[in-house]
């Protein structure tokens, strides 16, 4: 397997007031290309703080994390936002749409970003829509959508960018149970067909039950890392 992220004894703390939270501590973990990975614990346990420096959202205090052969600890957060744009696509559990745009706007916006030209824009969007199964709802706005619907744009906004790393935060917690199993069988479907690397934050059992691997956390430290199925060829 060729890796895609290294973490290597990556620890974070956060200040509350006068107190010092460690949120993580040594942390060491690959993930290989084409991994549809769980990063799994209770409340506080690290996976969203994890998830975050993943994303390069947040910095660690120390260790080295290097992604795409890019040693992003050795450079200011600023600067990332590039790595974050071409390589990185988000879904997030509140679905973090616009609410004015619709829902082909919600899933051009990265691309407009990005400088995209507008035919290659338009070619990108309709097919993401469709591949989610939104063909017939690219004029919606997120208010005149179902939360399933509004998780499946979120999902082709972070596809239509063509990233190496999927990074979704609890993206079934909204959901009720049918929508989170069709929302999770389409993702499934998409790391297969793709070869892009899914990486879940979940206490979800739906979405660990899905993950070829899962990753424990408890109190900021990896517990244990469990192979709950086989990678389909």
């Amino acid at each position: 397997m060729t890796a895609l992220v290294k973490l290597t004894d990556v620890s974070k703390t956060y200040r509350l007031g006068d107190v010092r939270v460690r949120a993580l501590g040594g942390i060491d973990l690959t993930i290989d290309k084409g991994d549809f990975i769980a990063l799994a614990g209770p409340s506080g346990s690290g996976k969203t703080t994890l998830l975050n420096l993943i994303g390069c959202i947040d910095k660690p205090d120390s260790g080295r994390i290097v992604i795409d052969s890019v040693d992003v600890t050795a450079v200011p957060l600023h600067r990332l936002a590039s790595l974050r744009r071409d390589t990185l696509g988000f879904i997030f559990q509140t679905f973090n749409l616009i609410p004015v745009l619709t829902a082909y706007e919600n899933v051009e916006y990265p691309l407009l970003l990005s400088g995209v030209p507008r035919r290659e824009r338009s070619e990108r969007v309709h097919r993401w829509l469709a591949q989610v199964g939104l063909a017939d709802q690219e004029k919606q706005r997120p208010d005149q959508l179902s939360g399933g619907q509004r998780q499946r744009v979120a999902i082709a906004r972070a596809m239509v960018v063509n990233p190496k790393l999927v990074l979704a935060d609890e993206p079934t917690a909204n959901l009720d149970s049918d929508t989170a199993g069709h929302i999770l069988d389409l993702l499934a479907e998409l790391n297969t067909k793709t070869g892009v690397t899914f990486v879940f934050s979940t206490h979800d059992a739906s979405v660990i039950e899905r993950a070829e691997r899962v990753v424990r956390l408890r109190d900021g430290h990896i517990t244990n890392i469990e192979v709950t199925r086989e990678r389909v060829a």
